[in-house]
């Protein structure tokens, strides 16, 4: 699964990707356009249960589910219509499941901004405008000849997918995103429609890049741009984590806890968030499972079959399914080992139906 962080120009997008991907990959200078070509990063999702299972287990190896994160360059205005290098970035875009827009909130006079000052909202209505011109292109480019074939009786899927996208162009003629009537499309609209990977009907994230001063109101200013934009949001202090991008595991928590300590009443945001909330914005979740010789987080679908799960380990655990252990993780570590567990009758057994849940760990039993 692809995530797209894309924003204007100057806003330390590239930054951001360095921190996230803890490499150099992506050259981050002072001036618009220095991303040409996309820069690919796998990002593990940290979650600490994974490592108390681990310790639980004394694995040898810890798997944490992971998503990849791709930066590139800096949108401007008229962007979607051939202007600078825009077109070839949105060619790249669509081919992702979700799109994070680094939204600039911090002041830095040694920092250009390209549209000279800082706002928020204004950045936003920039980018957004971009991409809905390039849906709206692609979509009036296609429907008349999908409209005309779908006068004819015989082409019913045509006259299906011209409903679909007569949806989304009225949408896009109110200057708003396709994904703000997502719920209103069937599984199967949605199917008729993949092919044409619309950018504004991926999922959204707004990533607002605020200075350390900004930290003590970091979630008054969540909720604040949440309300605004109808829409995830995920507070990050890029020149934060760039200052933190070489320190040890833990270095990077003996800093933040002496952070905390300075600012006693704020919560220190870090780009954990981001990734969390990322993931979950692409309708994935994870399970684990967990011995001696690896703890792993395995990424599946929400609302996912227990059998659907077991086929992410191999396809033969789906085919052969039997019946599947379950536990919940703070059940199990209470416990302290799978034995313990078992004498206490605390794991559960699930057939076919059961829906996977957040903190379930299991175990499948299969024929070969």
């Amino acid at each position: 699964m692809k995530i797209w962080i894309v924003w204007l120009p100057n806003v330390w997008k590239s930054t951001l990707f360095n921190a996230l991907t803890k490499s150099y990959a992506a050259p981050a200078e002072n001036f618009p356009f220095c991303t040409i070509e996309p820069n690919v990063g796998i990002v593990d999702v940290k979650d600490p249960r994974v490592i108390a299972l681990s310790e639980m287990s004394n694995s040898q190896k810890i798997v944490y589910a992971h998503t990849e994160f791709v930066d590139i360059a800096g949108l401007v205005k008229w962007a979607s219509k051939w202007e600078w290098l825009g077109n070839k970035f949105l060619s790249h875009i669509r081919e992702v499941d979700a799109i994070v827009q680094v939204l600039r909130y911090f002041k830095d006079t040694d920092v250009v901004h390209v549209e000279w000052g800082i706002d928020p909202d204004r950045d936003r209505e920039i980018i957004n405008t971009e991409l809905i011109f390039a849906d709206l292109e692609q979509v009036e480019r296609v429907l008349p000849t999908l409209q005309k074939r779908a006068k004819v009786p015989q082409n019913k899927e045509d006259k299906k997918v011209a409903e679909v996208l007569e949806k989304i162009q009225k949408v896009l003629l109110e200057w708003q995103l396709a994904n703000t009537i997502r719920d209103e499309l069937s599984e199967e609209d949605l199917k008729l429609i993949k092919s044409y990977n619309f950018l504004t009907l991926k999922p959204f994230i707004y990533a607002l890049n605020i200075s350390q001063e900004d930290i003590p109101n970091s979630e008054n200013l969540k909720a604040e741009f949440e309300k605004k934009f109808n829409a995830p949001v995920a507070i990050v202090c890029v020149k934060l984590e760039a200052e933190m991008m070489n320190f040890t595991n833990e270095e990077r928590d003996e800093f933040l806890q002496e952070l905390l300590e300075i600012k006693p009443d704020s919560k220190i945001p870090t780009l954990d968030d981001l990734i969390s909330l990322a993931f979950n914005q692409l309708w994935l979740m994870y399970y684990f499972t967990t011995w001696e010789k690896e703890t792993k987080a395995w990424t599946i679908p929400q609302g996912s079959t227990a059998p659907q799960a077991a086929w992410a380990i191999h396809s033969d655990f789906e085919r052969g399914f039997i019946k599947a252990e379950v536990i919940n993780t703070d059940v199990l570590l209470e416990s302290w080992s799978w034995a313990k567990a078992r004498e206490k009758w605390l794991l559960r057994l699930e057939g076919k139906d059961y829906i996977v849940q957040d903190w379930d760990v299991m175990i499948f039993k299969f024929n070969v």
